[in-house]
């Protein structure tokens, strides 16, 4: 029955972080591939309490369908939340997703038609390029560096594709301790990219999984709070609360979220509404703020460890990046070494990562990788950058430049 698929069906492929996952679960394994969150973070002792109580309090909606959109008490709580960040929105600016990936995925649905121009970083985010790209797009790639996107190189490129009537329908992009590479985008390109967006007329789609995460240095306004007519925002509870609820949001001007909602009544109706309940009385309770403290002070902790063994045990001309927070950095190795080529190696060693090939939607980053730095203990820290970087050096003095 291959032969009934569709194109589009054809074109799917398998996560190469998930498909990775499968291969580093022996437990001699020190795995820096995942971006996951450490299960000492996990709410356990809170949610014994809470569970019963939406069961007795809310038992008879909390087990009923819901409305898309999402039940209105979180929205309203999503709504206190971002004023935070000095982001007025009402409810009927939220939409409930089911994790960020199906934002993804809707956002997609809603802008994109086969060949549409879709402007995201370089590296991006696999689960972008994954969501996007089963939509036949022409995924153009602007390279980033310490301070981000390089909005530079877009404004050069934006005139040309408008002579050319290719402009973008949106750009993607994750601002704040970006997946994979953990840089921040600065302000003054922020700012630049909604001049950008007006002046060529297309959306910002803003995934910010990260910001709470901050152990260093000053925050910078999320895109959201410096303009809410262009930006479409992508919010998550799996990195601050629990990945297996999957609760995330969209925020947006009316009229687009009102398309979302038609989007995602045509992919799951809604998101569980228990799960919904559940991390609405946790944020009702005062419960979130208190948690993201104490995850903050976990994982600052393992990114100083981190850091540290890079620079004591990494070989000369190896670089990597020192994000402010987060959950990754973004490593480069010298001479041409094709860290796919490299893995198999590191496999042997008992060591893993993600290489960079994974993040380029134009096939670049051969000599790159992504190492997480918030799931594996302090020790395995120590021990797995001790392995990884005996690799490094052995495939070094094997391939010249």
């Amino acid at each position: 029955m291959i032969e009934l698929f569709s194109k589009r069906a054809h074109a799917l492929k398998a996560s190469e972080i998930r498909e990775l996952l499968k291969l580093v679960q022996s437990p001699d394994m020190i795995s820096f591939a995942g971006g996951l969150p450490n299960p000492k973070t996990f709410p356990g002792e809170e949610l014994k309490e809470i569970v019963p109580d939406v069961i007795s309090r809310h038992g008879r909606s909390a087990l009923q369908y819901g409305v898309t959109e999402g039940i209105p008490q979180l929205r309203d709580g999503i709504v206190e939340w971002m004023k935070r960040e000095n982001v007025e929105l009402t409810r009927e600016n939220i939409l409930i997703t089911s994790g960020s990936q199906q934002g993804l995925d809707l956002v997609g649905r809603i802008f994109i038609d086969p060949e549409d121009p879709v402007i995201l970083g370089a590296p991006s985010y696999l689960g972008a390029i994954s969501a996007f790209g089963t939509l036949e797009p022409n995924l153009i790639s602007i390279p980033l560096d310490d301070d981000g996107l390089q909005v530079e190189i877009l404004e050069d490129k934006l005139p040309r594709m408008r002579n050319r009537g290719s402009i973008p329908k949106m750009v993607y992009t994750v601002p704040t301790f970006q997946n994979p590479a953990g840089v921040t985008m600065s302000l003054k390109r922020r700012k630049k990219l909604i001049d950008l967006s007006y002046e060529f007329d297309f959306a910002i789609i803003e995934d910010n999984p990260y910001s709470e995460l901050r152990y260093t240095g000053d925050p910078i306004p999320t895109l959201i709070s410096l303009d809410q007519e262009r930006v479409v925002y992508l919010g998550t509870f799996s990195k601050i609360f629990a990945p297996g609820l999957r609760m995330a949001w969209l925020a947006g001007p009316h009229q687009i979220i009102n398309k979302l909602t038609l989007a995602k009544q045509a992919t799951d109706l809604c998101s569980p509404a228990f799960n919904q309940f559940i991390l609405y009385e946790f944020m009702e309770r005062g419960h979130l703020q208190p948690h993201i403290t104490e995850i903050k002070e976990l994982y600052s902790g393992k990114r100083k460890v981190m850091l540290d063994e890079m620079k004591e045990q990494m070989p000369e001309g190896m670089e990597w990046t020192k994000p402010e927070g987060g959950m990754f950095l973004w490593a480069t190795v010298p001479c041409h070494i094709d860290t796919q080529e490299m893995f198999p190696k590191a496999l042997e060693k008992k060591v893993a990562y993600v290489a960079g090939t994974a993040f380029h939607a134009d096939g670049g980053g051969q000599n790159s990788m992504r190492i997480n730095f918030s799931y594996s203990s302090d020790d395995e820290i120590k021990e797995g950058v001790d392995r990884l970087s005996t690799v490094v050096r052995e495939e070094m003095s094997r391939v010249s430049c």
